[in-house]
């Protein structure tokens, strides 16, 4: 039940916005009371919200309520700074609009595309965004902004503050600016001429200031995120400059940011990077050093340099695919991610061996050696990016991350890193890892804490205060160099600044929000023990998942993310209820547990997509299987175990529904059809299968063709999908897919095998994914015997004609055979025995979620552009969501995941995937004709001449 004054809030704003996106349940608050930071603040409200115009509402309404609220794009942020225990609102991933300007110079950006977005929309032009986070496939573009984070490569100058080009904003009493309109900026003017004139005071103040002036100078030379971006005090001279600027890194506590414009900088593809171990740690600093100040006289020219200490490498040495001689290393060893770009590859050239040159003086334990290629260098600064949560997943279970972000001047940065290093061994952090951006100081520190012991607390809170004191005062540093001040650096802002250029951020907090409703506690906290409170712990809840740090790098993969919960948000949703059942408050645990069936199993579509995206290949959709297998009764398992052992039957009765629905939609018609379905699915609460046009008609396929005598052979296994579901009632095609694929295989001389009992065989995937353990590993086992028979061991190679099933097959097999999906055998073996040409006619393609994890999304654009000139891949659609029958029980799963397909499609003439039943979903969401890709090969391809 909310409070009076919530509840008022509550009722008024639901007229203005949809209540189905407003949020006051404990399922909704508590997960998005979650970010990436070791804090937790339960919002009374959440709201999503998809348009300036709604976020407007909302601020006006808080206003004149004197309610709180607080912004939150990706949730990304390390310091407690997206999070509420008054109103949250959150950017959907609707608010993502964009424009590029003609010459590509600048991009305008609403606040819910990520980095990767971003740099994706300008990858055609050879440009890119100045920020580069190691989030960036995960955070938003308001939090970049409003954290003014940089990354690996941008440094200070190319980051949010100094690529900025304009903004639109609103305000804390609803108003709204956009500082490159002069209508707008003269509009405010006369609204807010008091608020300009005392901002412009507050510049000429601070520059006429000629102490404060300099240590503003200096220490805005290195990064610097500790409180609010007063250098725009002093580095400019117009209002509305300054104004834009504070907003950079103001961690949404003075406006909101609707739309930001970056001017854009080139990407250079021509790069090389070099991972170079040095014996120590101030061997490898004072490297650094002389990087930097060869770099700043233009003696070379180095984009990044990265350091990562021994334990930090020690977090990934199991990796498999890094170097095995990294396990030898001593533990002193500290290694160096260096990358140098340049605009052609022998001036790349030039400049590695400048590099080189500069580096002999230094001991190094292995030689220097710079790669060109970019998978090794990409999978260099995967692991760099990776390391965080990688550190994370080696944690004692139920013990939180920390990760603290500080940056020294160039010229102590040895001296103060082995400074932080003792005070590591001093209060007993021997896991501790240090790396970061160590051309601009800027280095990252990671450990572990138990925040559920005092004295635990205790312990964490003298380190930070000698942290602080080493930084700030001693070495005169930044104690947050890019993460944001947020809540656990709040109350050290006034120790780093001191106190006159505090109260000027206190000055321009008043002045932009004189209430104190945006974000209070963030930035400005005159609690000294700010950072010690409203601490989060991570209980352990399922080994599946108990490594998890709640990131939220899963969460733009996720086809579930705009609907219900985020693989992150089902994490903490479980972790909840195991804290509260381990408490005995098992009352409010199943309260949390119905709350969560739809949200959190129902709606999931177990495709483990977030396993590519998690650092630690965290499977959430493992954990719906585990919990939808513990929800089964013993009859449930029955019935599972009785179709699996009667296959062929069943199958026959899916046949005979498909073939009722196809007779009842020629009686009734499509519009007719169409609301009668939607008639019964209400009246049966949903539980009746939902039908659309695109549903397939029934088949049977016929394995009595006429066959020659080959050498070459191939056992071809179509799935039941695809001895059942044939084409739909508006297909143009004339063959079904069994057909095709004999037909391409044979032109390509393969003699066809079967697999005996081929009615009966499955690959186990429908029942694994609804937990039907024991029915899957029937079925599986089943098929692996029939398989090894049929390819007599191993020694022909096995198709399958539908992504899922082949990765099934691979998983679950004992034996190590040779199965192909699709792209994988078109390319491995039918482009050795065919000729292809391709079609001038644009066409687009999905790659499975099956075919995602099996490395196959760039062998699918090869083999699209070996099919057609022109191939279109919709940048925003991962997986479909149909997720095998569940399109059919819940479609507004798949709609939601392929909310923008039919946009991102729109200039395509075919659509091809691996799968049927993703192909169905597609076909109804984008209004194409969603088809195996075997049928255009097939239509492109003729034998080789001889």
């Amino acid at each position: 039940m909310l409070e009076s004054k919530y509840q008022q809030f509550f009722d008024e704003i639901s007229k203005k916005i949809s209540i189905n996106k407003i949020f006051t349940d404990k399922l909704h608050t508590f997960a998005y009371g979650t970010d990436a930071s070791f804090y937790r603040l339960i919002p009374k409200i959440v709201i999503k919200t998809d348009n300036a115009k709604e976020v407007q509402n909302i601020i006006e309404l808080a206003n004149i309520m004197n309610l709180s609220i607080t912004f939150r794009a990706g949730g990304t942020s390390l310091s407690g700074q997206a999070i509420s225990d008054s109103i949250l609102v959150i950017t959907s991933r609707n608010f993502s609009k964009f424009k590029i300007s003609s010459d590509a110079s600048y991009i305008s950006l609403q606040p819910a595309l990520t980095g990767a977005q971003a740099n994706g929309l300008l990858a055609r032009y050879s440009k890119k965004i100045g920020p580069d986070p190691a989030s960036i496939n995960a955070a938003m573009i308001g939090g970049i902004a409003a954290n003014n984070a940089s990354g690996m490569c941008c440094g200070i100058s190319q980051n949010s503050y100094k690529t900025l080009k304009s903004m639109k904003l609103i305000f804390v009493d609803g108003t709204k600016l956009d500082t490159a309109d002069e209508n707008s900026k003269n509009e405010f003017r006369k609204t807010h001429a008091n608020f300009l004139k005392d901002l412009k005071n507050f510049s000429n103040q601070t520059k006429n200031n000629e102490e404060l002036r300099a240590k503003i100078e200096k220490k805005f030379k290195i990064k610097n995120t500790c409180g609010y971006s007063i250098n725009s005090l002093i580095d400019f001279d117009d209002e509305f400059e300054i104004l834009q600027h504070l907003i950079i890194g103001s961690e949404g506590t003075l406006a909101f940011i609707e739309e930001i414009t970056y001017y854009t900088v080139e990407d250079l593809k021509d790069k090389a990077s070099a991972l170079i171990y040095f014996k120590d740690m101030k061997e490898a600093c004072n490297a650094v050093t002389k990087l930097k100040l060869s770099r700043d006289s233009k003696q070379i020219v180095v984009d990044a340099v990265e350091l990562m200490d021994r334990a930090a490498l020690r977090s990934i040495e199991n990796d498999s695919s890094m170097p095995k001689f990294i396990k030898d290393l001593n533990d002193e060893v500290t290694a160096l991610l260096i990358e140098t770009r340049a605009i052609n590859n022998e001036q790349l050239d030039t400049q590695i061996s400048q590099i080189e040159r500069i580096l002999e003086d230094f001991n190094v334990v292995r030689e220097i050696y710079f790669t060109k290629d970019a998978q090794e260098y990409n999978l260099y600064w995967k692991i760099r990016k990776d390391l965080f949560p990688a550190v994370g997943a080696v944690r004692v279970i139920g013990t939180t991350v920390i990760i603290e972000d500080v940056a020294y001047p160039i010229e102590v940065l040895a001296e103060a890193t082995l400074e932080l290093q003792a005070l590591f061994q001093k209060y007993g952090y021997s896991e501790a890892i240090i790396f970061g951006h160590a051309l601009e100081g800027n280095f990252h520190f990671v450990f572990t804490q138990d925040f559920s012991d005092a004295k635990e607390v205790k312990r964490y809170d003298n380190l930070m205060n000698e942290v602080v004191n080493s930084v700030a005062i001693k070495y005169q540093g930044s104690l947050k160099a890019e993460h944001g001040t947020g809540r656990n650096m709040a109350a050290f802002v006034e120790i780093e600044w001191g106190n006159e250029a505090y109260n000027i951020m206190k000055k321009i907090k008043n002045l932009f929000d004189p209430k104190g409703l945006l974000n209070p506690g963030v930035i400005i906290n005159d609690d000294k023990e700010a950072h010690l409170k409203n601490l989060k712990t991570l209980p352990a809840t399922n080994e599946i998942v108990d490594k998890c740090i709640e990131c939220g790098f899963c969460e733009p993969t996720c086809p579930s993310n705009e609907l219900t919960l985020t693989p992150r948000q089902r994490i903490v949703i479980n972790r909840e209820i195991s804290r509260l059942e381990n408490m005995g408050n098992t009352k409010e645990a199943k309260e949390y547990k119905a709350l969560y069936q739809y949200d959190g199993i129902e709606t999931c579509a177990t495709c483990s997509l977030c396993s590519t995206a998690c650092p630690v290949k965290i499977d959430t959709g493992n954990l719906t299987k585990h919990l939808r297998a513990e929800q089964l009764t013993s009859k449930d398992k029955s019935i599972a175990n009785f179709v699996a052992n009667n296959f062929s039957t069943t199958l026959k009765g899916v046949r005979f529904g498909l073939k009722s629905a196809n007779l009842m939609h020629k009686v009734l018609g499509t519009s007719n059809m169409q609301k009668f379905t939607k008639t019964l699915r209400t009246i049966s609460k949903n539980k009746v299968p939902k039908w659309s046009i695109t549903m397939p008609k029934a088949i049977s396929i016929n394995l009595n063709f006429e066959q020659k005598q080959r050498d070459k052979k191939v056992v071809y296994f179509p799935s039941c999908l695809n001895r059942t579901m044939g084409l739909n009632s508006i297909s143009k095609e004339d063959k079904e897919l069994f057909d095709v694929t004999v037909e391409l295989l044979q032109k390509a001389n393969y003699q066809i095998i079967f697999p005996n009992n081929l009615s009966n065989l499955c690959c186990g995937m429908p029942f694994s994914s609804k937990g039907f353990n024991e029915a899957s590993s029937t079925k599986s086992l089943q098929l692996e015997e029939s398989l090894l028979n049929a390819s007599e061991f191993g020694e022909y190679p096995i198709l399958c004609d539908t992504s899922p099933c082949t990765k099934k097959m691979i998983e679950s097999f004992s034996h190590k055979l040779s199965i192909y999906e699709p792209i994988d055998f078109t390319l491995e073996f039918l482009t050795k025995e065919l000729d292809f040409t391709p079609i001038d006619e644009p066409i687009t393609i999905h790659t499975t979620c099956s075919s995602r994890k099996m490395n196959l999304e760039d062998k699918f654009k090869t083999l699209a552009q070996l099919c057609s000139t022109t191939v279109i891949i919709p940048s925003d659609v991962k997986c479909c969501g149909f997720a095998g029958d569940r399109g059919f029980n819940f479609p507004e799963l798949n709609s939601s995941a392929l909310r923008y397909l039919k946009e991102q499609t729109a200039n395509a003439k075919m659509a091809f995937s691996t799968s049927k039943t993703c192909e169905i979903g597609l076909s109804e969401s984008s209004g194409l004709d969603y088809n195996s890709i075997f049928y255009l090969v097939n239509q492109v391809t003729k034998v080789k001449s001889s």
